[in-house]
């Protein structure tokens, strides 16, 4: 979860990720703008196996073509995988710890890069792109979800895709997160932004926005941008993939 590139004592993420490549103690804490904290139990997930993945994640990646792009890689799990695919994939992050991670796990090619500035990419390049672990998260809120859709059309090729993980913020009972929807409702927000930083340690990453979407929300972002949702592919929790064709201009 990870938006701007970040230096190393901002890096929490990276940190995170860092410590459980050395086999040291890792564990995330989520620090929310309205005081709420919560706890993982670190990096244990960027680093499964494919076998040990769920099922609807298995499922989306059949999906991936031709040369892809890999957005908020983390320890490069993703990239990894379709590496030994024989898929071409450019691993990319906003965190350095993490992309060093990356190139010792065997990414071939991986580069510290913020979503924000993938435009920097070569023109017409790419026929997937992916961002796993929640990460439609990274476009942040619809405006600039609609920007950087624009950048993700120039560096891809004619009949490319997006294949991206999200949550309905709604299949929750949690009375802190359903208070968190309806201060984000006056603040005209959609309910399932977030507001959040990552800490580890003394390591305390920047506050950056994050977003969760129901599939209807993500249609409406989807809605006069050059991308339509061609598939769902659900699971038995509240997450799930999205595979978005890129359609010819008008």
């Amino acid at each position: 979860m990870k938006s701007k590139k970040l230096n190393k004592n901002k890096d929490a993420s990276g940190q995170i990720v860092w410590a459980h490549f050395n086999n040291e103690r890792s564990y995330e804490v989520i620090e929310r703008d309205d005081g709420f904290i919560d706890i993982s139990t670190g990096a244990e997930s960027y680093f499964s196996e494919f076998k040990d993945w769920p099922k609807y994640q298995k499922e989306g990646l059949k999906f991936a073509k031709g040369k892809a792009l890999d957005i908020g890689a983390g320890a490069g799990r993703v990239a990894l995988y379709l590496q030994k695919k024989g898929v071409k994939v450019t691993a990319i992050d906003n965190s350095p710890l993490s992309i060093k991670v990356c190139k010792k796990r065997g990414v071939k090619s991986a580069k510290v890069l913020p979503i924000e500035e993938v435009d920097s990419l070569p023109f017409n390049s790419f026929d997937t792109i992916l961002m796993y672990g929640n990460n439609f998260g990274l476009f942040a809120n619809p405006k600039k979800a609609k920007n950087l859709l624009k950048k993700f059309y120039k560096i891809t090729k004619e009949d490319a895709i997006i294949i991206t993980e999200s949550r309905d913020p709604y299949k929750t009972k949690d009375p802190a997160h359903l208070n968190y929807h309806k201060l984000n409702k006056k603040r005209g927000k959609l309910p399932g932004a977030l507001k959040i930083r990552v800490r580890f340690k003394n390591y305390t990453g920047n506050w950056f926005e994050y977003l969760f979407v129901s599939k209807k929300e993500m249609k409406d972002i989807l809605k006069d941008t050059e991308w339509k949702i061609k598939k769902f592919v659900e699971s038995d929790s509240g997450s799930y993939i999205a595979i978005i064709e890129k359609q010819s201009p008008q």
